[in-house]
């Protein structure tokens, strides 16, 4: 008869992994200064807000020192919009409430066209005449001047050929 043999698995001793070095912690002190509590702050020697209209977006300052012009983008306002209608839509709230007639008008416009801006234009003018004299709000809401017109254009849709103009359709 064969003798059976068994073999034996040997099993080797795990080595040891190598235990990570501490590494040594400097400890820097900070002196913490303090600041100081009565700083002066620049003060803004402005008011400003924000009109919006479709995709024109104006950014109106109003300068109480300073003289009465209107400047739009670094030009005045009948360089700017050289056409009446648009000019009388921007100085619509001024001439009807007389209250920031001497004074200077900043104005940082972009976006839309040349009405949308005048109308954005018109609507930052009236929100700064409201922050300057509050009692002035029962005359400017009665000529919708503090509300923003929120038609905008709707976007075109897949399978349309404008947002909401379908392709020509037979019956046969």
């Amino acid at each position: 008869m064969p003798q059976i043999t068994k073999l034996k698995k040997t099993i080797k001793p795990k080595k040891k992994t190598a235990t990570p070095k501490k590494k040594k912690v400097k400890i820097v002190k900070t002196e913490t200064v303090e600041k100081k509590k009565n700083e002066v702050r620049k003060r803004k020697d402005f008011i400003s807000a924000i009109g919006r209209r479709k995709r024109a977006i104006a950014r109106v300052r109003y300068y109480q020192k300073g003289e009465n012009e209107i400047i739009i983008n670094s030009q005045p306002l009948d360089k700017y919009f050289p056409h009446f209608e648009l000019n009388k839509i921007v100085k619509e709230p001024i001439n009807l409430t007389k209250v920031a007639n001497t004074g200077k008008f900043s104005i940082k416009v972009l976006g839309g066209g040349k009405r949308g801006q005048a109308e954005s234009i018109r609507l930052g003018i009236s929100r700064i005449i409201l922050l300057i004299d509050n009692s002035i709000k029962p005359l400017l809401k009665s000529k919708k001047l503090l509300v923003r017109d929120s038609r905008v254009k709707e976007r075109k849709k897949y399978g349309l050929r404008k947002a909401r103009r379908a392709p020509q359709w037979q019956k046969r």
